[in-house]
């Protein structure tokens, strides 16, 4: 049996319009979407930050959304609310899973493949996520829900980002950040020093005084903070988030 991951679920969009639509709506470019190519893409609200984050996949007129399973209803009933009369269906396909194997996965080299496939299949999020983890590579529940700027998130670097197509929800103040250079900050790796779990998601990070940014998402003693690089620049002393030693690194594909 494959290898699966049992954390992520497929929305399938079928019909003539289902590429279209996408198009419209999302932060990459599915025209250029291809059969064993997928593409990373996001949901952004009006104000430029993720809703959602997702892979791509093209199967004939159709489209498979490889997402968070979690966030899977959310996401579809926010599909939904943009349809309108767009010619195609949105459905929740429990008949299929994400398998570990296939295509590359177009983050990053270093990712495991990625396809969709017929389930069943055996669990394999526990290797995925400690791979995607040493990455430094953020997904779903990392960003939170219209926190956090696509820029910021590291979108563009991980090619999750066309700035070369046609308009998409949030594009006016994505392409502004872009080429203005005013994304300061950026989601990079926060451990602890003594390797002890790290404090809840919205902690601040501080040396001394000076607050760099905050925690956004925990995996024990590593996740991820939202911090302004200028300010990281600026400190040499120790840094801490609620009393805890922490260190912060910026991701080599960065």
């Amino acid at each position: 049996m494959p290898d699966i991951l049992t954390d992520r679920a497929v929305i399938a969009l079928t019909g003539p319009e289902a590429k279209s639509f996408l198009q419209g709506l999302v932060t990459n470019d599915v025209a250029k979407l291809a059969p064993g190519a997928p593409a990373y893409a996001a949901l952004l609200s009006a104000q430029g930050k993720i809703l959602f984050d997702f892979l791509l996949h093209a199967d004939g007129d159709s489209v498979l959304i490889d997402c968070v399973a979690e966030a899977r209803p959310a996401l579809i009933k926010r599909l939904s609310l943009y349809k309108l009369r767009a010619k195609l269906e949105i459905t929740a396909r429990d008949d299929l899973a994400v398998q570990l194997q296939g295509p590359a996965d177009p983050r990053h080299s270093a990712l495991p493949a990625r396809s969709i496939t017929t389930l069943p299949g055996t669990a394999a999020e526990a290797a995925y996520h400690t791979t995607r983890l040493a990455l430094g590579i953020p997904e779903g529940t990392d960003f939170g829900s219209e926190r956090i700027f696509a820029l910021d998130a590291g979108l563009d670097e991980l090619h999750g980002v066309a700035f070369d197509k046609g308009c998409y929800v949030g594009q006016e103040l994505t392409a502004r950040m872009k080429h203005r250079g005013t994304d300061r900050k950026r989601l990079i790796v926060v451990a602890s020093a003594g390797g002890e779990s790290l404090p809840v998601p919205g902690t601040a990070i501080k040396a001394g005084d000076i607050e760099l940014g905050q925690i956004t998402a925990t995996y024990g003693a590593r996740g991820f903070a939202l911090i302004r690089l200028d300010r990281l620049g600026e400190i040499s002393g120790p840094l801490a988030a609620d009393d805890i030693a922490v260190t912060l690194t910026k991701q080599d594909w960065l």
